[in-house]
């Protein structure tokens, strides 16, 4: 059971409210993260604004909700990854790409190398080398595309651990996380 009121939003007033509006608007229903997130109007519109942002992004949808996975298996998040597993299935990735995905692999080099990237920053907590950015770069990404790489490293991050303490209720399809808790 949930540690935080989820708040309601025919309850919510003022910009929560009008962000819950939007979040319906564009999942078809108000996802229980955000309504744990919505405890704080601030918090809320963080998270919210960075989905938008880095949705708009180089990196893409698919490559985005790859690394959110793999992340998400990390951290043992069963939210975020039964949650990024279908947004990356509506995003064009493959249910293998995304099985794939969640254990920092791909049949795509490129696509490997920002997996394995960002489970390197986050099992590192960002103590990485100048090499893991090198070979990065030897991968195709410019700098723009580090950068994306780690802001979505930092919203899935604070996604995970929100879902995580908090034990927000899933509200989406389960996945059975592969990795052993640390």
């Amino acid at each position: 059971m949930t540690r935080i009121t989820l708040i309601d939003p025919s309850n919510a007033t003022g910009t929560t409210a009008d962000q819950l509006a939007e979040i319906k608007s564009a999942f078809g229903m108000v996802p229980n993260m955000f309504k744990a997130a919505a405890n704080s109007p601030a918090a809320l519109a963080s998270m919210w604004g960075s989905f938008g942002a880095l949705g708009g992004g180089r990196l893409g949808a698919k490559l985005g909700e790859q690394i959110a996975v793999a992340i998400a298996d990390r951290n043992n998040c069963n939210y975020c990854l039964a949650a990024h597993t279908g947004l990356g299935r509506k995003a064009g990735a493959t249910a293998h790409e995304m099985t794939e995905a969640q254990a920092g692999r791909s049949a795509d080099a490129r696509t490997a190398a920002a997996l394995q990237f960002a489970i390197k920053v986050v099992d590192n907590r960002a103590g990485i080398k100048a090499a893991d950015v090198d070979a990065l770069r030897a991968a195709g990404y410019d700098d723009e595309e580090v950068v994306e790489i780690i802001a979505h490293i930092a919203l899935n991050l604070f996604t995970n651990y929100l879902n995580v303490a908090l034990d927000v209720p899933v509200d989406f399809p389960g996945v059975k996380l592969t990795r052993a808790a640390a």
